[in-house]
Parts: structure tokens; sequence; C-alpha cells
């Protein structure tokens, strides 16, 4: 076999392993798209049903805090008074790294990813052309 020939042998397998790495990467962001819009479907149903303890469960550690300090109570005790709009089914999803914004019908939640899954950051956010989102719900 010529030196040519032997080079073209080498350069499929390295190729074939390039498409690989790159189908992997696009199946890892459709993973987290569905696990984010999971997350904040489990939000939404809990806000829904009234269910305090897996509201304050689907918060990251300093949103949660921050509900906590801004009422002086329990977050189970707080959520409630946070007046968060039910914001129905998710509509889109948009994934940047461990960072995720979940537009639903009503809202929209930013959240962030940690060792235990996808954490609610912001809740309660309305965008303002030109401004950050308000959110009635957010870490410090």
């Amino acid at each position: 076999m010529s030196g040519q020939g032997r080079r073209l042998t080498r350069a499929r397998p390295l190729s074939l392993c390039a498409l690989l790495l790159v189908l992997a990467a696009c199946g890892g962001t459709e993973q987290r798209s569905a696990k984010v819009s999971a997350a904040a479907t489990a939000f939404e149903t809990a806000l829904s049903k009234g269910d305090r303890a897996a509201l304050c469960a689907a918060l990251a550690p300093q949103t949660r805090g921050e509900v906590e300090n801004s009422a002086k109570k329990a977050c189970a005790d707080a959520i409630t008074a946070q007046d968060l709009p039910a914001g129905g089914p998710v509509r889109g999803v948009d994934v940047h790294g461990r960072q995720a914004r979940a537009v639903l019908v009503s809202d929209t939640l930013f959240l962030s990813q940690f060792p235990d899954g996808w954490k609610i950051v912001a809740a309660g956010c309305k965008p303002h052309p030109g401004q950050p989102y308000q959110c009635s719900v957010k870490g410090s």
C-alpha cells in the first residue's frame, strides 16, 4: 500500500471519532434541555398544587436563602407570600453551560445546574425591553 493510501485509512477513523464527538455533544444539549424543562414543569406543578415543600426544594440554595431572609421565616412559610404567577406549560428552553432559561406561557424561570439537578435561581420574571428581567423571586 502506498504512503497516501495508509494516510487515508488512518484519517477515516479520526474523522469518524470527530463526528461521533459532535453528535454526542448535540445529544447532551437536548438531554440538558429536557432536564431543564422537567425541572420547570415540576416547579409549576408544585406551585399549582400549593406544595410549599416541593417549591422550596426546587429553589437554588441562594434563592431559598433570599426568600427566607427577606421574609424572616422558613422557606415553606415564606414562599406563598412571594406572589408567584402560574406560568403554565414550558414554551421554550435555552441552555448555556450550567445556566438555563425556561420560557413558560405566563412566566420565565432561570435555572442553574447543581450536583443534584437543575434548580430555580429566579422565578416570576418579566422581560423589560433593553433592561434585565424583573423577578419576584431571586437569589442574591
